[in-house]
């Protein structure tokens, strides 16, 4: 389903961009026929140059969307853990809403002798 949305949603990127580029060049040949100088007429040729630039960074960028987008749906899909997660414990050092204060993610006296390992006599 997705690659199939992405291609639809590429292909639409497309045709905006070869839409932006015929705008540029409309754009330039009506500047160019009211052109009175030489210098003119670059200016507006180097006008639609960079909007046909941007209008091609503009289709790489939604191209390069559309394939965050399918890529983090499959992952989704994949791995539930990796979308929006639900704990009940606070993460260490957070704020506690009630006082404002920053809780530890210990114990005040600080964790028993041993805990956590495992201690054997040898």
């Amino acid at each position: 389903m997705q690659s199939a949305k992405q291609k639809v949603s590429d292909a639409a990127a497309a045709a905006k961009e070869h839409l932006d580029i015929l705008a540029a060049k409309t754009d330039e040949k009506v500047e160019k026929a009211a052109a009175r100088s030489k210098e003119e007429r670059e200016i507006a040729e180097e006008r639609r140059k960079a909007k046909e630039a941007e209008a091609k960074m503009n289709l790489h960028e939604a191209k390069a969307r559309h394939a965050a987008e399918k890529l983090q749906a499959k992952q989704a899909h994949l791995y539930p853990a990796a979308g929006p997660q639900h704990h009940h414990h606070e993460p260490v050092g957070t704020v506690a809403p009630t006082t404002g204060a920053v809780m530890p993610g210990y114990p005040l006296g600080g964790y028993p002798h041993g805990h956590g390992r495992h201690t054997r006599n040898i």
